[in-house]
């Protein structure tokens, strides 16, 4: 769906289409009513004036709260007023129409009527697209809800509750909706960035400080399309901020933790390269090779066992926090540091105390 340009009939306040992060999911739509605006029912008057919302679309966001006139939700039989502003939150329309559901093992943290929330593995794609159309998260949701209810779809429940992505080789924790108003909640927490997320990362060099925050907008490599880049000038791109922390030192490595305030694609990844501190065996952004440390051959061999041990990108969501679509209360969850990851860094302290003892 967008918006149609129609500046007579009423007054259009914003578009945001955020792209090039997981809020790509979502668009946000708002427009106020003009003095001269007519009574006329609010779905009739929101499908007048965004192109591709049907009746159908437009009473779907209703029920599910998607739709909200002066902060709050309404009936479908609410009468739009002069002066009103109406504020949309919309799925965008998804890369793959039908998800096929398929009997994939998933480890469930949490689960109710309204949310589950999911600890993904590495290696597993979170949406299907392109080259993934089977073997997904998302696949694996399907099956899961559709055993709890085999009445539910995309029609029902788009993407099967998908508010947030992390990337394929990042593993840890994800929310997911049950209903259309849980989803309608969580969407909003995640537009307007009150989720609570943090990682831990294994990233190449000594950090300097104990502390620190990265402000940088973040948007499509100008030479590398797969990949993206930091743009701290903030004339292109979307903003992004990043807070971290160092956890552990191990010389030529460090374990940190990360705070996003934001939720683009690579965030973490581009962030810390762009402070000089690329994340280990980032193969995308090349942190597949050795990028500090000494020129010993024995070394070398330590760091490619070291890759072997973790053969990704070493990024954990281990933490997430949100409040509750129904009953308002705080969740908050943490997820133990994968295997892999586990062992790598075992790996740098066991090389650390052998450096320190000579």
């Amino acid at each position: 769906m967008r918006a149609l340009d129609d500046v007579d009939r009423f007054d259009f306040i914003e578009t945001k289409f955020d792209q090039a992060d997981e809020q790509e999911l979502f668009t946000r739509l708002s427009f106020r009513a003009d003095k001269g605006q007519d009574l006329m029912r609010i779905d009739k008057w929101v499908q007048m004036r965004v192109e591709g919302a049907s009746r159908n679309k437009v009473q779907q966001a209703i029920e599910g709260c998607y739709l909200t006139v002066n902060g709050k939700a309404v009936k479908p039989n609410y009468r739009i007023k002069p002066g009103d502003e109406v504020v949309l939150i919309f799925l965008n329309d998804p890369e793959v129409i039908t998800i096929t559901p398929e009997d994939i093992p998933l480890n469930i943290v949490y689960e109710d009527e309204d949310i589950m929330v999911v600890n993904k593995p590495a290696n597993m794609v979170v949406h299907p697209a392109v080259g993934n159309f089977k073997g997904t998260l998302l696949n694996a949701v399907a099956w899961h809800l559709k055993m709890l209810n085999p009445d539910v779809s995309e029609d029902v429940l788009p993407r099967y509750g998908l508010v947030h992505r992390i990337d394929k080789n990042t593993t840890g924790l994800l929310v997911l909706a049950k209903n259309l108003k849980a989803a309608s909640h969580l969407s909003k927490q995640f537009f307007y960035h009150t989720i609570k997320r943090k990682y831990k990362a294994l990233v190449w060099g000594d950090i300097k400080e104990d502390t620190g925050t990265i402000n940088a907008n973040i948007a499509r490599h100008r030479q590398n399309r797969k990949t993206f880049d930091a743009y701290p000038d903030g004339d292109v791109g979307k903003y992004a901020i990043t807070h971290y922390k160092v956890l552990e030192r191990f010389y030529y490595v460090s374990l940190i933790e990360c705070q996003l305030e934001t939720g683009r694609t690579h965030q973490i990844r581009v962030h810390m390269k762009h402070i000089g501190h690329t994340l280990f065996n980032d193969w995308e952004y090349g942190g597949d090779k050795i990028l500090k440390g000494t020129i010993y051959t024995k070394y070398k061999q330590f760091v490619d066992n070291c890759f072997e041990v973790c053969p990704r990108c070493a990024l954990h969501a281990f933490s997430l926090g949100f409040e509750h679509p129904r009953t308002g209360k705080q969740m908050y969850f943490e997820s133990e540091l994968p295997d892999d990851m586990a062992n790598v860094i075992e790996k740098w302290k066991s090389y650390t105390t052998q450096i320190n003892q000579k």
